[in-house]
């Protein structure tokens, strides 16, 4: 079975009848003039698939090499728009069996005029994608794709390149463990599966590479021409940034826009003394108390210390390596040590494998190889749980994600929960939000929201309701913010004598199978985020008799895209499905909404009293509000701070990307 289908395979030799797509379309942020174009390309398409039909294989890849003719010759894209996505539709059928839906060709149009769509989870955004990176590849100058991980980008690029291939295009695909030979080859193919981390990487890496030799380009990946861009040697490995598709765009342009991408470089600290003050700091954290030798700001989670809280500091015995330590650098590490010890929980923001911290990403669940956290958060980490510590870095170079993708001449984005968040899309990136009908009417059922005390009550009349569809073999997938609690839903269900599955991030081997099998009949799995899992749950016609799946979601995440994901699992592509969320008075959304202290106050009335609490449910919600406007407040502040500091920099005369190694 294809890993995540996103089209009903059409093997009917017969033409399908006119689009469905009524005209006059309404999808909310986009102008009318845009609705019109877009229903327009799809009626075009529609009457060039008779003769597309016609052609064979070889007749289909010349028209397509002309169209690439025509436009390197300077004819708009937007112009050949309506001949390539058919060209694209019959390539689907005849090289998949896979025929883009209408909804895909009206999304696909949207994508090619710079927009992000939002297209509900089984929609089918996987095939959509191969129409505007097919359109834009044209141009000669390189269409790339950005989703969130290595599994992603290099299953979507093996899944595709049939369609790619009959059309006379190269696919790439650039990794975290690719070669620099790999990735220059990669990008020199006519569209680059990838990850927007490792784009990112690589655009820092050439820019150290053309610094180091003395030849940096103003207009360099940015509007310079295709031809400077050359295949050998110590050579940049990408060329012009002429067009980005990004898949979950909301994950990536806005979640992860709270973290620069940074390339260390060497600090000149001594490595031993480093190692000795880090491990002395984990050591002691456990002796300092809140209030009486340090704060913790609520709306900032940062830690600092009391007079008191430096007075024991000064006190504490400390190794002869440590002497030449600054008294004021002792205190930060006190305090990363502290919010270490306190914030940063094994199991829920990270795993320990190998004997490395790997980070668990909070938005997907999954691990987030290669990363780490700056400013000595992930080497206190490696202190507390007595691993090697790896010696921070200084910054050789630095991006955000914001400054990446906005070099790009055309940028469109793609995901399944982006009209929540389209002010910020469109503010930052320029880019309006539209959402994408679905293929058929949806059927999906809310059930009323349930608020119990505590945690334990909220587990345990989940358990009861997950026995309740159990008995009636409906198919139940319950998503929890974190490993630890999908491990004790886990222990729980095995107390109960019910066969589950866990998905959390120590069971990516077996992710595809696992999410695969979430729809058949009597399964019940467990999940951690299921943001860009890729993989589609699919239901037989049994399941779809008795109800379809039911989602439970056990806690509100930090955004709500995250619940709507989760949510978004069942009742895909007109399937019966019904979900349920679940809150409880002692939430971790509650500390991040309301403080330590109201959070704490909630709590104990939650342990005050049995049962499920009527009317708290907005309570929760509104805690849930509060955190996005924070997060958001936090990557506003971030873009200001980029930009007054590309600013200086360029008063300087220094590169925009470019710091002095610390």
């Amino acid at each position: 079975m294809a890993p995540g289908g996103d089209a009903i395979p059409e093997s009917s030799g017969k033409l399908p009848s006119r689009p469905r797509i009524a005209a006059g379309l309404r999808l909310p942020g986009a102008s009318a003039v845009r609705v019109r174009r877009w229903t327009a390309t799809l009626r075009e398409v529609a009457n060039l698939e008779p003769q597309t039909r016609r052609f064979n294989n070889e007749e289909l890849r010349k028209a397509s090499l002309s169209l690439r003719f025509r436009a390197m010759s300077g004819e708009p894209l937007l112009k050949l728009m309506p001949e390539a996505f058919a060209l694209v539709r019959e390539a689907g059928r005849r090289a998949l069996n896979m025929r883009h839906f209408d909804v895909q060709i009206v999304g696909g149009a949207a994508l090619c005029d710079g927009c992000i769509t939002e297209m509900q989870t089984g929609e089918g955004k996987t095939l959509t994608a191969t129409l505007p990176l097919y359109l834009h590849s044209l141009a000669n100058k390189g269409a790339h794709l950005a989703t969130v991980n290595d599994y992603l980008a290099e299953r979507d690029a093996q899944w595709m390149e049939p369609i790619y291939q009959l059309l006379g295009l190269t696919v790439g695909v650039v990794l975290t463990d690719s070669t620099p030979d790999q990735r220059r080859k990669a990008y020199g193919s006519d569209v680059t599966y990838g990850t927007a981390k490792e784009f990112g990487f690589d655009f820092l890496r050439d820019r150290l590479l053309l610094r180091a030799q003395g030849r940096m380009q103003s207009d360099f990946l940015g509007e310079g021409s295709s031809e400077r861009w050359s295949s050998g040697g110590d050579e940049p490995v990408q060329r012009t940034m002429h067009f980005a598709l990004v898949d979950e765009a909301d994950s990536i342009l806005i979640d992860e826009a709270r973290t620069p991408l940074i390339i260390g470089s060497l600090g000149d600290e001594s490595r031993e003394m480093v190692i000795a003050t880090f491990r002395w700091a984990a050591e002691q954290a456990e002796r300092f108390e809140r209030e009486e030798h340090y704060t913790l700001e609520n709306e900032t989670r940062k830690v600092e210390l009391t007079g008191r809280g430096r007075s024991l500091v000064r006190a504490l015995p400390r190794e002869d390596i440590m002497r030449v330590v600054p008294l004021v650098d002792l205190y930060d590490y006190i305090e990363r040590a502290i919010k270490v010890h306190g914030e940063f929980i094994r199991d829920r923001q990270y795993v320990v494998r190998d004997d490395e911290i790997v980070i668990v990403d909070e938005f997907t669940g999954r691990l987030a190889e290669g990363r780490k956290w700056r400013d000595g958060i992930h080497q206190a980490i490696e202190a507390k749980e007595k691993i090697e510590v790896s010696v921070p870095t200084g910054q050789a170079a630095r991006i955000t994600v914001q400054d990446l993708f906005q070099r790009y001449r055309h940028l469109a984005g793609m995901t399944g929960t982006a009209s929540t968040s389209s002010p910020e899309l469109a503010k930052i990136y320029k880019t309006p939000v539209v959402i994408v009908p679905t293929n058929r009417p949806p059927r999906r059922v809310r059930l009323p929201d349930r608020v119990f005390g505590t945690m334990e009550q909220k587990f345990e009349a989940i358990i009861e309701e997950i026995k309740q569809y159990h008995e009636q073999q409906r198919p139940v997938l319950i998503g929890t913010r974190s490993i630890d609690k999908s491990m004790i839903l886990s222990k729980m269900l095995e107390n109960s004598g019910i066969k589950h599955d866990v998905l959390n991030a120590n069971q990516v081997e077996r992710e595809a199978e696992i999410v695969a099998e979430a729809g058949k009949k009597g399964r019940v799995t467990v999940a951690t985020n299921m943001a860009g899992r890729g993989t589609d749950v699919k239901l037989d016609q049994e399941v779809r008799d008795i109800g379809g799946m039911h989602v439970i979601c056990t806690e509100l995440h930090d955004a709500a895209r995250i619940d709507r994901q989760l949510i978004g699992r069942c009742g895909r592509q007109g399937d019966p499905g019904s979900y349920r969320q679940y809150m409880s008075l002692d939430d971790d959304i509650l500390r991040g909404g309301y403080g330590n202290r109201r959070a704490e106050q909630l709590a104990e009335t939650g342990r005050a009293r049995n049962g499920p609490f009527h009317r708290m449910a907005t309570l929760v919600r509104r805690a849930q509000r509060r955190v996005e406007r924070k997060h958001f407040r936090d990557r506003m502040m971030l873009l200001h701070h980029e930009r007054e500091r590309t600013k200086l920099q360029r008063e300087i005369g220094q590169d925009t990307y470019l710091d002095t190694a610390e």
